[in-house]
């Protein structure tokens, strides 16, 4: 059975106008974004096979465009598609901050660092700059490593931060792993970071790990 011949209430298009598209699986959302399939694959088996290739849609979306283009049916058009689609979502979830608003609470800080920091195969190192009403002056990926760590020096953070002027900070970075418990190297580096941003009387207020799904607190968890 061909796409243009299935029943109009299993189209997936069909089905997220009639329903909503919380009510689609991945695969027929997926299949959405790819409007077609390849000769001898409608779009919809296309999807699904992706979805087991790459095991689930964010492996898929995090791919490296050399991964995604080494499956036959996609290209740099559609990693293009990608890539965009995912920079206009962190844009959305961006916008209170960028639009000046103060941090009111840590979900607030949990939805921005995770949209930021949560599909690097990486782990990256950032900080939050916030001046002294907790609105974000700027954030700042500082440092970037391979898959096991990256190495953080507390005089460049000094640095950028008496640079961007500002008043406190929120340090975050993530765990490729997936497994957001904090090392005790994290513990370590967050106390030493507080300790050198206090003489220059910058405060420190919360580290955040970010896993897969999960984020977790030093400063709820009483580490820093």
């Amino acid at each position: 059975m061909t796409d243009s011949t299935w029943p109009t209430d299993e189209r997936p298009r069909e089905r997220l106008l009639a329903h909503g598209a919380q009510t689609l699986s991945d695969a027929e959302l997926l299949a959405i974004f790819l409007r077609t399939g390849t000769t001898g694959m409608p779009v919809m088996a296309l999807a699904r096979y992706l979805i087991e290739e790459f095991s689930g849609l964010r492996g898929l979306l995090t791919a490296s465009q050399r991964q995604f283009c080494s499956v036959k049916g996609l290209g740099t058009a559609k990693y293009a598609q990608v890539q965009a689609a995912m920079e206009m979502a962190r844009r959305v979830m961006d916008e209170p901050l960028r639009q000046g608003d103060p941090l009111r609470s840590p979900e607030d800080t949990r939805r921005f660092l995770t949209s930021r920091l949560g599909t690097y195969p990486h782990e990256v190192f950032a900080g939050l700059f916030l001046d002294n009403r907790h609105r974000v002056i700027q954030y700042r990926e500082l440092f970037r490593g391979t898959i096991d760590g990256a190495a953080v020096y507390p005089r460049e953070v000094v640095r950028q931060a008496l640079e961007d002027n500002a008043a406190a900070v929120i340090f975050a970075h993530n765990h490729p792993s997936g497994v957001a418990e904090p090392s005790q190297a994290d513990i370590s580096l967050t106390r030493r970071l507080k300790e050198a941003l206090g003489l220059v009387d910058i405060r420190v207020l919360d580290h955040m790990v970010i896993g897969h799904g999960e984020v977790i607190s030093l400063a709820e968890r009483g580490l820093l």
